[in-house]
């Protein structure tokens, strides 16, 4: 049996609920010991309104994983970290890239691990992905990341403030699996963001990359979409055309299912953070908020109807 390491779950809200609880209490190499939140309880452990009241309260906890909005995560880390307890950043991981870069340096400094999570990374087609892409010349991406916001945001008026990344919530997600399975590094030339006029963050963008090799890497994000969610990347190669859909569940080259197991993403983060805690390692890779920061920096602004809930 894995070490058992005790951890405190702060924001129990609704991804708290469906997979982070679920993944901790499938994983014997975790305790969930306590939770804090404003406004909900989990049963079995101890309760508390705020990460300070839960550390002050478990000076014995091992770990925190952090769920709540990206807003308020980096008081929420750098508190724990203060503490002494390791800590998981749910994506994105922070509302900036400076801010996560100095909870990784106070991580090194207070020798704790600090895993900044991407979950979709853990989806089962991206290793296999990466592995194929690795041999092959690469001609073109194409990323389609659509869905109907009210489907999956019903009323997070956070994610429209400034610091919530609107569009780039799930865009992100497709981020991190290009910048996980892309053999070069790719850098943004241009993007269209469109703006409700009610709003602070994006409903849709378009992105354009490129590598060193002149190779376009092309985004498009909408959360204007139907019922039916479109979380799909094609990569066309000098030897065969790659594509994983349903966010990295289903990989097809040329056409051909490829069998890549089940789904659990989740399961997977809570593995990493245990190893890199058993291992006296951090993961942090912020190229995917790095990439979401130079949209919004580069992006030309298009108003569009408020967007009403």
């Amino acid at each position: 049996m894995p070490k058992q390491i005790s951890v405190g779950l702060v924001g129990v809200g609704k991804i708290a609920r469906d997979q982070h609880l679920p993944a901790l209490a499938g994983n014997d190499g975790f305790e969930l010991v306590a939770c804090a939140s404003r406004n909900a309880q989990v049963e079995g452990v101890r309760n508390y309104k705020t990460v300070q009241e839960l550390l002050a309260a478990e000076p014995e906890l091992d770990a925190v994983s952090l769920c709540a909005t990206p807003q308020v995560r980096f008081e929420q880390a750098r508190a724990a970290l203060l503490a002494g307890k390791h800590v998981m950043l749910e994506k994105p991981p922070g509302a900036s890239v400076v801010e996560v870069t100095v909870l990784a340096a106070l991580a090194q400094e207070k020798g704790c691990s600090l895993f900044a999570s991407w979950h979709s990374r853990y989806a089962p087609g991206v290793e296999t992905a990466r592995t194929w892409l690795a041999q092959r010349e690469i001609k073109s991406v194409t990323v389609l990341w659509k869905e109907d916001v009210r489907k999956w945001h019903p009323n997070q008026d956070w994610i429209w403030e400034a610091g919530g990344l609107g569009v780039f919530d799930p865009g992100i997600n497709a981020l991190s699996i290009i910048t996980r399975i892309l053999p070069r590094a790719f850098f943004l030339k241009s993007a269209e963001l469109w703006v409700p006029s009610n709003r602070q963050t994006p409903i849709a963008a378009n992105l354009n990359f490129i590598d060193d090799h002149d190779t376009p890497v092309r985004a498009e994000f909408d959360w204007r979409h139907g019922s039916e969610e479109l979380w799909q990347i094609e990569v066309t190669t000098s030897s065969g055309v790659l594509r994983l859909s349903q966010g990295g569940k289903q990989l097809h080259i040329d056409g051909a299912a490829v069998d890549v197991g089940p789904e659990r993403e989740y399961p997977g983060l809570y593995e990493r953070f245990h190893e890199l805690i058993t291992s006296g390692r951090s993961d942090v890779d912020l190229r995917p908020l790095e990439h979401v920061a130079d949209a919004l920096l580069l992006g030309h602004r298009h108003a569009v109807e408020a967007f009403v809930e």
